[in-house]
């Protein structure tokens, strides 16, 4: 099985899941790095993957996404700094917060606290050093990363790790397996769903997820969805309809099904429905690139045995690192 990890949900899981009073030997934060490798630890214990791929934001805001829905993830950008240096603060910040130019002349900065951001390329290079091969495409989100790897497997069944609702949409049956290992709710009540049973917990007909999602849109992501409209109305609107297209054909179809409230409701919304399905949709054609080149295998001994213990100690990350590499060692 290939597990494809979404690796900035499950490190701001772990930021926010492990004390911040974990710290290294100098003191430096570890608590992202920590909670990271013992949640990898657990989720391979538990689907015991022979293949893991983490997938990254390489652009966490796509430009593309946002001149569709200029809402998506609004609320996430941090204020660039108001003075006479506002390009090299703003450079100097891109360079741990991961900021992307939205437009020409704008730079937008994702909020990221600022005890994570120094963990993340240090947990990039334990991952690295284990053998533990990462993956992302310029101009696209994990999810993209993800969509694009799950769309492109053909040898094993794969397993999406996240704790975002976004990915449900990527269960699938055929050509192969795709199943979706949700860890939102926490690791005590991790849920692993296919594609019958995403369809079954929201009331839809299997692989409408995007539609439904579309329709009752997510705060968490800017998406402002149709007003009006909950889970409830917009799985019975894609139970009759299908589909937002057919949805929108509908409302514009005066001698349609739809009720007074639902036409009332989707009327003032159709612009947005002509353009939301594709931001929320994840792309499957992204130009993703595998770091070390491959198809993800798990060693069963670190790449970089020197380098590692190097890491482990400067960072204080002995116990976490070796349950995973006894978990590596001990797989089938």
């Amino acid at each position: 099985m290939l597990q494809l990890l979404d690796l900035a949900g499950i490190y701001f899981r772990a930021f926010h899941g492990v004390p911040a009073t974990t710290v290294g030997p100098a003191g430096q934060p570890v608590n992202a790095i920590r909670g990271t490798l013992d949640i990898v630890r657990r989720v391979m214990l538990d689907g015991n993957p022979t293949r893991v791929i983490a997938c990254l934001d390489l652009d966490w805001r796509p430009a593309w996404r946002v001149e569709l829905v200029p809402t998506y993830k609004t609320h996430r950008v941090a204020e660039a700094p108001a003075d006479d240096n506002r390009s090299e603060t703003a450079a100097k910040r891109n360079e741990s917060t991961k900021a992307r130019p939205l437009h020409e002349g704008e730079t937008a900065i994702e909020e990221v606290p600022d005890l994570l951001s120094p963990q993340i390329p240090v947990l990039l290079e334990v991952l690295a050093a284990i053998g533990i091969s990462t993956a992302g495409a310029p101009g696209f989100e994990a999810d993209d990363v993800i969509g694009t790897l799950a769309g492109l497997e053909r040898e094993d069944e794969v397993e999406v790790v996240t704790g975002d609702r976004d990915l449900f949409q990527l269960a699938r049956d055929a050509p192969t397996v795709v199943r979706v290992r949700y860890v939102g709710a926490g690791m005590s009540r991790v849920v692993v769903l296919d594609m019958n049973a995403v369809a079954e917990k929201h009331d839809i007909p299997p692989g409408r997820y995007p539609d439904f999602a579309v329709l009752r849109g997510d705060p968490s992501d800017g998406l402002p969805g149709v007003a009006g409209v909950g889970d409830k109305t917009a799985a019975a609107l894609i139970s009759t309809y299908g589909s937002i297209e057919a949805v929108i054909e509908a409302t514009k179809d005066p001698k349609s099904t739809l009720t007074k409230s639902q036409r009332q409701k989707l009327a003032p919304a159709l612009d947005y429905l002509a353009v939301a399905p594709t931001v929320v949709r994840v792309a499957q054609d992204a130009p993703v690139t595998v770091w070390p080149a491959g198809d993800g295998r798990l060693p069963k001994a670190p790449v970089d045995p020197d380098r590692l213990l190097e890491l482990s100690r400067e960072y204080g990350l002995s116990s976490p690192v070796a349950r995973l590499l006894d978990t590596l060692s001990s797989r089938d």
